[in-house]
């Protein structure tokens, strides 16, 4: 948590969310993180359905007439490495319940997580300190550490834990995290990882750990905007989404409601946010998505230290496999490596420097170590207003580097949307190979430069935004090399003229 508003911190940038482990075997999976990769150096992948039966994690076996339990953990091995190959490490979600270890039937998702308890408390912590112990002989303890763990997913809802039955995921925390920390007591174990308003968890939960005296290492929850449904058919969820500044409101509680229980050490880790918490939400794929989640981006490291962006990519499957190129899928990169505004939202906010400016509720500008100024500004509509949707931001700065070579990005309806051009196009399921093609061209960002003028020592940015648009400008030292060309006269170049319109406003 970064109590020192002039520095601006980036908690979504340090971990990701992404479907099942399982997606880990594919190279689509990896071809989507690696352009993540390019514009935001994540350190962990939040590994979610880590036990669930297709890995082959657990059986129960018979031999010489017993039935008896085994491990297999080729498949893990093999997501794991190809994680380190790639310079990222885990970050542990335990669950879902292997069905040899099951104490019922009930499963989420299509591909069929188990979310009963264990029939034997002992079987599941024989498990956890199975493969806790064989983490730390391939990797070492050393690596193993720097993993954080996190013990389940969203309890609180019947859906991912029969019941929600708060009593008995308590004894999986605890069983949990006994386990780990008998095999290397420096692993960071976290939970309880809910979704959702029942704030009454976090008492609960806290309040447990106390009397138990259990570790807490991270205080780990989810975080969406989303609200009532406003449609929901087969194969689609329509989703009233809050005002931006509420998600920033519930993190800023959450945290309170952490310290107020005596935890106030313990970092808060968002392990889920995004807006709609339905993977087939059409706002997922549009500017507005973007313009919507750039406030809680530019304030969140006031509140919590990680959060983890659900999800990368489109390589996503809870709710079956995607049937349309777009679908409103959770990722900030659509299928065929396709770049959503969402994604240009993240790369735009990462190349913010750590000194604050200016920070205001539409925009935030920052300084770089170089001098360069960063800012990312917004401008979220949620309403399809007929009206000028535009907004002007105007911001004045301390500036000592003579004029300024001004350079924007730019993603809004027009530009960096290649979900208008789908629609277009008559949303085809199957694009082909050309409009595909288009389909990338058209998710690039519009760009503009201009010379600013700088006579006082202060840099003056203006900036107008078109509806929902998340707008990225740098400004450096303006340098003219023109002197050094040689006879260059643009007045000799048909259809050009020596007025190279310098001063300007970027609008």
């Amino acid at each position: 948590m970064n109590n020192d508003k002039t520095r601006f911190t980036k908690p979504w940038a340090m971990c990701v969310g992404s479907d099942r482990v399982s997606t880990m075997l594919r190279a689509e999976y990896w071809e989507r993180f690696d352009t993540m990769r390019e514009v935001m150096p994540v350190r962990y992948i939040r590994c979610h359905g880590l036990l669930c039966d297709e890995l082959a994690v657990v059986r129960r076996l018979d031999r010489d007439g017993k039935q008896v339990i085994v491990y297999n953990f080729t498949y893990l091995d093999q997501i794991f490495d190809t994680m380190a190959a790639h310079r990222v490490r885990p970050y542990v979600e335990w669950g879902f319940m292997p069905e040899a270890l099951a104490s019922g039937e009930q499963t989420v998702f299509w591909w069929k997580g188990n979310v009963t308890p264990p029939k034997e408390w002992g079987e599941w912590a024989d498990l956890v300190t199975a493969l806790t112990r064989h983490w730390i002989a391939r990797y070492g303890a050393e690596e193993v550490r720097q993993w954080p763990f996190e013990v389940w997913n969203e309890p609180n809802l019947d859906g991912f834990w029969k019941g929600a039955d708060q009593k008995a995921y308590f004894t999986l925390y605890e069983t949990t995290v006994k386990a780990i920390k008998a095999v290397d007591a420096e692993i960071k174990v976290g939970g309880p990882a809910i979704c959702g308003g029942q704030d009454h968890w976090i008492d609960d939960f806290l309040t447990f750990v106390k009397e138990k005296k259990l570790p807490l290492d991270n205080f780990t929850r989810h975080l969406y905007s989303g609200e009532t449904p406003k449609l929901r058919t087969s194969e689609i969820m329509y989703q009233a989404l809050a005002n931006p500044e509420k998600p920033i409101q519930e993190l800023e509680g959450v945290r309170a409601q952490i310290d107020k229980n005596g935890f106030a050490s313990t970092p808060l880790h968002i392990t889920e946010f995004n807006t709609s918490w339905h993977p087939r939400c059409p706002v997922h794929d549009t500017p507005y998505n973007a313009a919507h989640l750039a406030r809680l981006l530019a304030e969140s490291g006031r509140h919590a230290e990680q959060l983890s962006f659900w999800t990368f990519s489109d390589v996503f499957e809870e709710d079956d496999v995607p049937r349309a190129l777009f679908h409103g899928g959770f990722g900030m990169i659509a299928r065929h490596g396709i770049l959503k505004p969402t994604f240009h939202l993240f790369a735009f906010f990462n190349a913010l420097g750590e000194k604050i400016l200016h920070q205001d509720e539409r925009c935030i500008v920052t300084e770089r170590a170089d001098g360069t100024i960063a800012t990312v500004a917004w401008n979220p509509r949620k309403t399809a207003d007929t009206t000028d949707d535009t907004v002007t931001i105007r911001v004045t700065v301390p500036w000592n580097g003579g004029n300024a070579l001004a350079l924007r990005k730019r993603v809004n309806e027009h530009y960096g949307n290649p979900w208008d051009l789908w629609k277009k196009m008559g949303r085809p399921l199957n694009p082909t190979v050309k409009m595909i093609d288009f389909l990338k061209t058209s998710a690039v960002p519009a760009v503009e430069s201009a010379m600013l003028a700088n006579n006082d020592g202060t840099l003056a940015i203006e900036l107008t935004l078109d509806r929902n648009e998340i707008t990225f400008a740098e400004f450096s030292r303006f340098q003219d090399d023109s002197s050094e060309y040689i006879g260059l006269d643009d007045a000799l170049v048909d259809g050009y003229s020596n007025d190279l319109g310098t001063v300007a406003k970027l609008r």
